[in-house]
C-alpha cells in the first residue's frame, strides 16, 4: 500500500532542493511581452515550489528554449493527442510507472481510502488566474453534484461502491476526498492518459454556468455557441481532454490557439507552466507545436518528405523501411518504439452477437480455443513483423511485472489437428462439398469479421488468417466500416467477430484497475452487451450468462476492495490465467515495432521506448516538454 513515506519519497525524487536551484530563466520568446508589461516576469509567473526536472540524473540532456514543432494529423479529432502527449496531472507516472506528483506538491494517503491533495503555492492557470482548491470545490458541488450537468449524479470514475467521496477544502491549497471504502485506483485514474477530472478552471467557467450569469447572458452565450441550454453550453466550453475552446485555461506545456474548424492547428506554450529544469530554465523548451491536417493514407510519405518534426500517428511497422530511407534524404531520425498492446492485431468474437448459431458457439470454449490454435502465428510474425514480433496470446508483455510465460503461450501453439477435434467436439462435424463446417441451422461456418480499415496491417494479417481458417472448415470474409459505424454495429449485437488491437494496456502493475479483463467497457468488441449492462448498473445490456465471466467480474469486485499489493498481484494474475485460458479474445503477435520519426535536431527522445494509449499516454511519461532542439541536422 502507498503510505505517507511513500508518497515524501517519490516527493524528494521528482525535485532538486531548494538551495541547489539556479537562477531562474525567461524563454526567449517570452521576453518582449514581460518587458512590454502584457506578462510578469518569470519569478512571478511560476509556483512558489516548481516541480524541478533533474534530466541529467534521469539520463537526458538539459536544454534551451525555442523552436516549433510540426506534427500531421489525420482530423480535427486528433487534436486531442496534444493534452495526452502534453501529460501534465495531479499525479502522473514517471518512465518506470511508479507515481509522482506533478501538478500536485504532494499527497498523502490514509487508510486506503482518504487521499489528501496539497497544490502548489502560486500555481497559475494560462490566463494567469489563480490555481486554488476553490477550482475543486466548483467542480465539485457546481458541476459534479449538479443534476443539470450531471443527470446520473457524480463522475462513476469517482465512485466506490456507487457511492461519491466527501469532499473537504481544508484550505487554499489543500482538498481532501474520502471514499468510506478503500479506493485502489485513484491515483491511477489521475496518472491515465483521460484522467479522472477533479477541478475547473473556475474563475473562468463561472461565465457559463446558471448560478454565477445572468439568465440574459447565458441565452447569448447559448444563442452564440449553438447548444440548446445552459447546461450544453457548460459542457462545450470545459472540455479539456478535447482542446476545442482556445479561450479555456489549460495547465498544460502548450495552449491552443485555434478553434476548429481548421487545417492547421498552433499550440503555444504555456507562460505559466509549472516546471522548470535544474538550470532553471522553464519548461517547455519548444516554442509551439503547429499540425496539419492531412489525409490519414498519404501520412507516411509526407513524413519521409521532412513534412513532419515528430511522428508516431499514421505510421506502422509497414512503412519503416520506407522511412529508413528517407534518413538519406532528410534531416531524420527513425526510431523503433515497442507497441504496448496485448496483441497488435486481435480477432475479437462477439459473445453477445445477435446471431444466435454464432453466439452460442462462441459462448464454447471449445471453438475459441480451436479458432486461436488454428492461427499460424509464426507465419503471421514472419510475414508481416519479419520475425521482430512475439508470437503470443492476448496477454500482457514481459515488461509488466505481472508477466507469466504460461499466459502468454496459452492456446498460442499452432495445431490444426487439435483445433479439427474440438470443432468436431463443439458439433460442427458436417461439412460441405467444398470442405466449409456447417452450423446446426444449416448454414455454411463463415464469419464476416469487421474492420474500421485504418490499418494496412490487418488486411495484411486477415488474408493469412483466412487461409488458417480455411483448412479446418471454417470461411471468412472482412467488412470495412467506419469507425463509428463499426462501434455503433458492435453495439447492436450486429458485428459477429471483430478485428482489432488486444488489450489497450499490456504493461499494467498491480496497482493498475484490471477491468479491461473483465466486461466493463462498450467498446470491449468481445462482449459489449455485457459491458453495457455492467455501466449501466443492469439497466440496459445483457447479464453475462457465462460462469468464467461472472468470475472475472467477481475478481474485479476483490481488487476493488483489496488493500495490499500483495492481493492486487495475485487478483491480477488469476484474471490473466482465467481469460488467456478461456481465450476472450484471439492475439497474434504483441511487441510489435511502431515507428517513431523525428527532426534529428530534436534532443531528448528515448532511441527506445514503449508506445501506447495507457500507461505511457503515448509520448506523455517520457515529458516532451523537455524535448529541444540542438544545433546542425
Amino acid at each position: 500500500m502507498i503510505t505517507r513515506r511513500t508518497t515524501l519519497m517519490l516527493l524528494a525524487s521528482a525535485l532538486v532542493p531548494a538551495t541547489a536551484r539556479a537562477a531562474l530563466v525567461e524563454p526567449e520568446s517570452l521576453k518582449q511581452k514581460v518587458q512590454a508589461g502584457e506578462l510578469p516576469d518569470i519569478a512571478n509567473r511560476l509556483p512558489k515550489n516548481p516541480r524541478v526536472l533533474d534530466l541529467k540524473s534521469l539520463g537526458r540532456m538539459p536544454g534551451k528554449h525555442g523552436g516549433s514543432v510540426r506534427m500531421l494529423i489525420g482530423g480535427q479529432r486528433d487534436t486531442r493527442l496534444m493534452p495526452i502527449n502534453a501529460y501534465a496531472r495531479l499525479v502522473g507516472y514517471d518512465e518506470k510507472f511508479s507515481f509522482q506528483p506533478d501538478i500536485l506538491e504532494s499527497y498523502d494517503i490514509s487508510e486506503g481510502r482518504i487521499f489528501t491533495l496539497r497544490l502548489r503555492e502560486g500555481h497559475k492557470w494560462s490566463d494567469g488566474s489563480d490555481f486554488t482548491t476553490e477550482d475543486f470545490r466548483y467542480f465539485w458541488e457546481d458541476v459534479a453534484l449538479n443534476k443539470e450537468i450531471h443527470k446520473g449524479g457524480p463522475p462513476i470514475d469517482l465512485k466506490v461502491h456507487d457511492l461519491p467521496p466527501t469532499v473537504e477544502i481544508i484550505d487554499k491549497l489543500t482538498v481532501r476526498y474520502t471514499w468510506e471504502g478503500v479506493n485502489p485506483d485513484f491515483l491511477a485514474k489521475l496518472a491515465a492518459p483521460s484522467p479522472a477530472r477533479l477541478y475547473l478552471p473556475s474563475a473562468y467557467m463561472k461565465q457559463f454556468h446558471s448560478k454565477y450569469q445572468t439568465p440574459e447572458k447565458l441565452a447569448a452565450l447559448i444563442k452564440k455557441n449553438k447548444v440548446d441550454d445552459w447546461s450544453g453550453l457548460h459542457i462545450k466550453m470545459s472540455r479539456q481532454n478535447r482542446p476545442e475552446n482556445p479561450d479555456l485555461p489549460t495547465l498544460d506545456a502548450w495552449r491552443p490557439l485555434t478553434a476548429p474548424p481548421a487545417e492547421q492547428f498552433v499550440f503555444e506554450r504555456n507562460p505559466y507552466y509549472h516546471r522548470i529544469d535544474e538550470n532553471g530554465l522553464q519548461l517547455p523548451y519548444l516554442d509551439r507545436f503547429v499540425l496539419n491536417v492531412s489525409s490519414s493514407e498519404i501520412i507516411a510519405a509526407k513524413t519521409a518528405s521532412g513534412d513532419s518534426d515528430l511522428q508516431l500517428l499514421g505510421l506502422d511497422f509497414s512503412d519503416y523501411t520506407f522511412l529508413k530511407d528517407a534518413e538519406n534524404r532528410y534531416p531524420l531520425k527513425v526510431n523503433l518504439w515497442k507497441r504496448t498492446q496485448g496483441s497488435r492485431i486481435a480477432l475479437l468474437p462477439n459473445l453477445t452477437c445477435g446471431d444466435s448459431q454464432w453466439r452460442t458457439l462462441f459462448q464454447d470454449v471449445r471453438v475459441r480455443r480451436a479458432l486461436s490454435i488454428a492461427i499460424n502465428r509464426h507465419e503471421i510474425n514472419m510475414a508481416c513483423f519479419y520475425g521482430l514480433g512475439t508470437e503470443s496470446s492476448d496477454t500482457v508483455l514481459p515488461e509488466s511485472p505481472l508477466y507469466k510465460p504460461e499466459f502468454a503461450q496459452a492456446w498460442a501453439q499452432f495445431d490444426p489437428e487439435a483445433a479439427n477435434a474440438l470443432l468436431d467436439e463443439a458439433g460442427l462435424q458436417a461439412r460441405n462439398s467444398s470442405g466449409i463446417r456447417l452450423l446446426p441451422d444449416g448454414r455454411p461456418a463463415h464469419i464476416v469479421v469487421e474492420s474500421s480499415g485504418e490499418s494496412t496491417l490487418e488486411t495484411d494479417v486477415m488474408e493469412l488468417v483466412t487461409d488458417h481458417w480455411k483448412d479446418v472448415g471454417i470461411s471468412l470474409s472482412v467488412r470495412v466500416t467506419q469507425r463509428d459505424v463499426f462501434r455503433s454495429r458492435a453495439m447492436g449485437g450486429e458485428v459477429t467477430m471483430a478485428v482489432w488491437m488486444g488489450m489497450d494496456n499490456g504493461i499494467p502493475t498491480a496497482e493498475m484497475l484490471p477491468s479491461g479483463l473483465a466486461p466493463t467497457d462498450t467498446d470491449q468488441l468481445q462482449w459489449p452487451l455485457w459491458g453495457v449492462h455492467y455501466l449501466s448498473g443492469g439497466r440496459e445490456g445483457k447479464a453475462p450468462d457465462l460462469p468464467e465471466v461472472n468470475q472475472l467480474l467477481q475478481l474485479l469486485k476483490q481488487w476493488r476492495t483489496s488493500t495490499t499489493l500483495e492481493d492486487r498481484t495475485a487478483i491480477w494474475q488469476q484474471m490473466l490465467s482465467l481469460y488467456s485460458q478461456q481465450v476472450f479474445s484471439i492475439g497474434t503477435v504483441n511487441g510489435a515495432l511502431q515507428p517513431l520519426v523525428h527532426s534529428s535536431r530534436l534532443n531528448n527522445i528515448p532511441p527506445k521506448g514503449l508506445f501506447g494509449y495507457d500507461p505511457t499516454s503515448y509520448l506523455g511519461v517520457y515529458m516532451p516538454d523537455t524535448f529541444w532542439y540542438g544545433e546542425g541536422a
